[in-house]
């Protein structure tokens, strides 16, 4: 029989541990990834920072991401490798500047007037098929891809005006891999350093400027500082740059925080999208530092057509890149019959 004594003293001595399974529960050690981009601390703070600051506030302790600025970890050329072998656990970058071993490495980045604007990225990957493609290709190598957007055009700024093709004769440039390769026809010499050493380089006459962003970035990171002109004609509507995570980690994280990281990603995809687009017309309109300059349009034509003979050389890789090619070549071909203002670039 069950005295109301003994149930008080059963009860004193059961209390204790009671209370402290909660406890025990929210002690608990995180999961902790560490994360790097692309991008310097300046820019970082603009196009990664928003994504993995809304990740650990919605994960409220169960995932805690350390954000990494460009070269912190390792070098950006070595971000594929680096997260492949779990050195990092996560990264913001284009393909082309991590040298992804993939077939879509050429494609990220900077692929030469593949698009016009930003919202063409997520198309193309959305509604054309590049998604499956990214997502097939990094399964094959351990990394799980996530998600794709667009950001700024692809200018130059530079410490001697463009206005003329033959103006981009000899000037050593700071620019992407497979830009800098299709640039070279024009006797662009493109220079690889590490991305905190550009401004410095310019500087020092290592660098005539960069081929590596539009307007908005060129202020934010103090580029528009060391250069004097933007010329206005791009060679990319939009940079095509992706977040990626190593497939072991995403593979041991639970479910309702893989929603949690997918669901911030895509809205810092929103954000980046007004910060740029603001972004680049305001600065054009009434930055101070950067004097406008442009290449006649009918002669602006020969990089254009240089730039389908370039498709047509990249479609000779292999099967992936063939099929990328013909969807850029849909989706142009698409928009084209649109007209405006799809086709304004």
């Amino acid at each position: 029989m069950t005295t109301r004594r003994k149930f008080l003293k059963g009860a004193a001595v059961a209390g204790p541990a009671t209370l402290a399974a909660p406890s025990i529960l929210h002690a608990q050690e995180p999961i902790r990834w560490r994360f790097q981009t692309y991008a310097g601390s300046a820019l970082g703070e603009e196009v990664t920072k928003p994504a993995i600051d809304a990740i650990n506030a919605a994960a409220q302790g169960e995932l805690e991401i350390e954000l990494f600025y460009a070269d912190q970890i390792v070098p950006t050329g070595e971000l594929f490798q680096a997260l492949q072998r779990g050195t990092i656990d996560g990264v913001h970058s284009d393909d082309d500047s991590m040298a992804s071993p993939t077939p879509v490495r050429s494609f990220g980045g900077y692929f030469p007037l593949a698009t016009k604007h930003a919202l063409d990225v997520p198309v193309l990957f959305n509604q054309y098929g590049l998604a499956d493609i990214w997502r097939e290709e990094y399964a094959k190598v351990g990394v799980h891809w996530l998600s794709a957007a667009g950001q700024d055009p692809c200018n130059f700024n530079t410490v001697k005006p463009i206005k003329s093709l033959a103006d981009m004769d000899g000037l050593k440039l700071y620019t992407f891999p497979t830009a800098g390769r299709f640039l070279s026809q024009f006797g662009v010499v493109p220079v690889n350093i590490p991305y905190e050493d550009a401004e410095v380089a310019v500087q020092t006459g290592e660098l005539d400027g960069m081929a590596w962003s539009g307007i908005t970035e060129d202020y934010t990171v103090g580029w528009a500082d060391v250069t004097n002109y933007f010329c206005t004609n791009n060679i990319s509507g939009a940079w095509i740059g992706s977040f990626f995570v190593n497939a072991e980690k995403w593979a041991e994280l639970p479910d309702h925080l893989k929603q949690i990281v997918n669901s911030a990603i895509e809205a810092s995809h929103t954000y980046r999208n007004q910060w740029y687009w603001g972004g680049e017309a305001r600065l054009r309109a009434s930055g101070e530092k950067l004097e406008l300059t442009s290449v006649p349009q009918d002669e602006w034509k020969v990089v254009e057509e240089a730039a389908v003979k370039f498709w047509d050389e990249m479609a000779e890789e292999g099967e992936t890149a063939a099929k990328i090619v013909q969807i850029f070549r849909d989706y142009n071909n698409v928009i084209s019959k649109a007209g405006p203002p799809y086709t304004f670039g």
